[in-house]
């Protein structure tokens, strides 16, 4: 994994009164000796027959968007800047917003993106394609869904791995995710546990075993040995200490929530796969299941050689016209 050098931090809002998402990027920003780009994706709807009534341009138009948009930016920026941080600010007109956000980060270079997560909590994701979801499945880099106020204290990192590769992960992804937690647990003065949640098969097991009088405790039995054998492989090389380790007998969207919350999480690593279509219908996809189940915030690597499937080129202004909504009745 190459190290965090620029961290991108994309406001939703830049009137709302309270910004979580930049004050923890800041923090890694600081943490790491990165730099900081607070970013600013307008999607907003411009009609195109208010304009034409109106005394300003299309053009004219965006360029008081952006200047607007710009100084809310800089008004953020302005007391990072002077308290030592590296810090830049851009606007652009684009959408979806989700879309604009991987292009900058793309275009900017950066290492990690910053997002606060969608105030609801989401119904059918894989249709309403909100801004985080979509950020969660197609952005190339690193995302950290900010879902918590205030800053980082000493925080307990949990990094959820599957070395038994269910559902065609990658082998790589845990590394991946356990380099990442140990990073931000070393940039943050945190602990880090690893979590293994796993299902019990009957894969392997003779037909006398299974019609034993004790089938489901030699089930239960054998899963547990191999799930805990797989763990430790993996970790024989990562900087998680024996009471930091956790192997728990149940699916992960169930298990990862419920321990994330008896150790006060506050940053949860996942991996994520882009997955569309029924295929991700009927699979579903663990991260967005336990992302509206946790109070912490969730951190989403990709494996490596993930493609970015995103157009480069921005889509300009949401234009929209008044003949094209329905009729009220």
């Amino acid at each position: 994994m190459r190290p965090i050098r620029r961290i991108l931090v994309a406001v939703k809002d830049p009137r709302a009164k309270h910004f979580p998402a930049v004050i923890k990027a800041a923090q890694l920003a600081r943490a790491l000796d990165a730099e900081l780009e607070i970013f600013h994706a307008i999607d907003d709807p411009l009609c195109v027959d208010l304009l034409q009534m109106g005394d300003l341009s299309l053009k004219q138009s965006e360029r008081v968007g952006l200047t607007r948009y710009r100084a809310q930016l800089e008004a953020l920026a302005g007391p990072l800047r002077e308290s030592g941080l590296t810090v830049s600010t851009a606007a652009e007109w684009d959408h979806p917003a989700h879309e604009s956000i991987v292009r900058r980060a793309v275009r900017s270079g950066a290492d990690l993106i910053v997002v606060e997560r969608h105030a609801k909590r989401h119904v059918a994701p894989w249709l309403l394609r909100f801004t985080d979801w979509e950020l969660l499945r197609l952005a190339p880099v690193p995302v950290l869904l900010v879902k918590s106020p205030g800053s980082y204290r000493r925080p307990k990192i949990v990094a959820a791995v599957d070395p038994s590769h269910a559902f065609d992960k990658p082998a790589k992804l845990d590394v991946e995710i356990l380099r990442l937690a140990a990073l931000a647990s070393k940039a943050l003065n945190g602990s880090v546990h690893a979590v293994h949640a796993y299902v019990p098969s009957l894969i392997g097991m003779s037909q006398k075993e299974l019609s034993a009088p004790d089938a489901t405790a030699r089930i239960r039995s054998r899963a547990a040995r191999h799930a805990r054998a797989d763990l430790l492989r993996l970790l024989r090389k990562a900087a998680v200490k024996p009471a930091g380790r956790h192997l728990i007998a149940s699916h992960a969207a169930d298990a990862i929530p419920d321990i994330a919350r008896k150790l006060d999480c506050s940053i949860l690593v996942m991996g994520a796969l882009s997955r569309s279509g029924l295929r991700r219908l009927f699979i579903g996809n663990t991260a967005e299941r336990v992302a509206d189940a946790i109070a912490c915030d969730l951190l989403i690597v990709k494996p490596q050689g993930f493609r970015n499937r995103i157009a480069r080129a921005r889509r300009g202004p949401n234009l929209i016209t008044l003949t094209a909504l329905p009729q009220a009745i």
